[in-house]
């Protein structure tokens, strides 16, 4: 199960505190309230997959590494089983959002989500109509339009959505060893920015370079993609 591979950046993973499907990675500093990263996984995954996505070492480490930089970094395990499966999936990823804003140990108005592979599509809600706490939505391998065969569901086309999130910050890690019809996507939501996004190049890397391909244009990229979401919540 490649998914299972170790982080390719080296990272002092820490504990999580469990609350339901939610994982948050509180800093060691909570002294004041600190903004949060709610990382989005992937899919769709078969339910029965275990470990589920919250304890796969990528997500964990992604958790970790912005915890180490002062900030409260989240996972939270959605219902993104199927295709057919994006309202369930985001519904969850909305209560996920609600819960980690309510901790007393997050400031609720600097928040951002960070959206991995096929969890992309559930970037569309936020990138519509962005919330005046929502402060970075960031991508990584991301899937933009829906895959061949998949449900048609408008509501799930960030490609469509981003030209209405104005001024918000975009971070969009982008792999060059991607499959044609990701890729395809990718250059669409880009074309239909209004707001060029921050984009993270990986030229050689594959779909989930950052436990695939162990090699430092690996980890740079990880550290600029994280550099980039950290500085929109100062």
């Amino acid at each position: 199960m490649d998914f299972l591979q170790p982080f390719v950046l080296p990272v002092a993973t820490r504990t999580a505190e469990r609350h339901g499907p939610i994982d948050l990675y509180p800093p060691d500093d909570t002294d004041r309230a600190r903004p949060a990263v709610l990382i989005v996984h992937g899919g769709p995954m078969p339910a029965q997959v275990r470990p589920t996505p919250r304890d796969w070492p990528v997500y964990q480490a992604y958790a970790s590494l912005v915890a180490a930089r002062g900030v409260v970094g989240a996972t939270v395990d959605h219902r993104l089983h199927t295709p057919a499966a994006y309202p369930d999936a985001a519904g969850d990823v909305r209560a996920a959002v609600d819960a980690v804003r309510a901790d007393p140990r997050v400031d609720g108005e600097r928040i951002a989500l960070w959206f991995f592979s096929g969890g992309g599509l559930l970037a569309a809600d936020w990138l519509r109509e962005p919330p005046s706490w929502l402060r970075c939505v960031a991508l990584t391998y991301p899937v933009l339009v829906p895959l061949h065969g998949w449900p048609v569901l408008d509501r799930f086309r960030p490609v469509d959505a981003v030209a209405l999130a104005g001024d918000l910050p975009i971070v969009l890690t982008r792999v060059g060893r991607e499959n044609p019809a990701v890729a395809e996507g990718v250059s669409a939501f880009l074309d239909a920015a209004k707001t060029r996004p921050d984009v993270v190049e990986v030229p050689h890397g594959r779909h989930g370079f950052d436990y695939l391909d162990d090699d430092d244009a690996s980890r740079a990229a990880i550290l600029r993609a994280i550099d980039l979401v950290l500085a929109t919540m100062i």
